[in-house]
């Protein structure tokens, strides 16, 4: 139960707050929360059994990371309309078959964010529109080599792991 909350940051997508709690044993502690209000990441399959990963240059980990195309929800926006929206504009494919995935939680000691995962198939081409200060690199991967790469460690973003996971374990992929 939230006791108390200050706003020590207010950014453009995340708040990051001092919070006072009380655990459901009685204790009462001090927690840094940051919230974010959640995302939507696809797992792009085409008719050979391909994935789309995306190589993108990440300056919080300092360097180039495989991920799925993936955004975060804008106010109001149902998840399935990001990740629709997410794979026009980064991938450039849009898709006629969607099925939930679940969702992961990115950090839940500090972070709200919680990110639903869709598998899309039945892919038709469009437009990549990235958005400025996006550097990416489109690549089309078997599911079964992508999904090597993430138990091997060489895929290491979580939401890009469970997805690929989740999705080669659904009949008739």
């Amino acid at each position: 139960m939230l006791i108390s909350s200050e706003t020590k940051f207010r950014g453009r997508i995340v708040t990051g707050n001092v919070e006072v709690v009380e655990l459901p044993d009685g204790q009462r502690v001090t927690l840094d929360i940051i919230h974010h209000p959640g995302g939507a990441a696809v797992v792009a399959v085409d008719t050979s059994r391909r994935v789309c990963l995306l190589r993108q240059y990440r300056h919080a980990v300092g360097g180039w990371v495989w991920e799925l195309p993936a955004g975060k929800l804008e106010p109001g926006e149902p998840p399935l309309s990001t990740a629709q929206r997410e794979i026009v504009e980064e991938a450039g494919v849009s898709a006629t078959h969607w099925e939930s995935l679940g969702s992961v939680i990115s950090s839940p000691g500090v972070f709200t964010e919680t990110v639903h995962l869709f598998l899309a198939t039945g892919l038709e081409p469009g437009t990549q529109q990235t958005e400025a200060g996006e550097l990416l690199e489109v690549h089309w991967v078997a599911l079964d080599e992508a999904c090597r790469r993430a138990l091997a460690g060489e895929i290491s973003d979580g939401k890009t792991c469970v997805a690929l996971l989740r999705a080669a374990s659904r009949p008739g992929m």
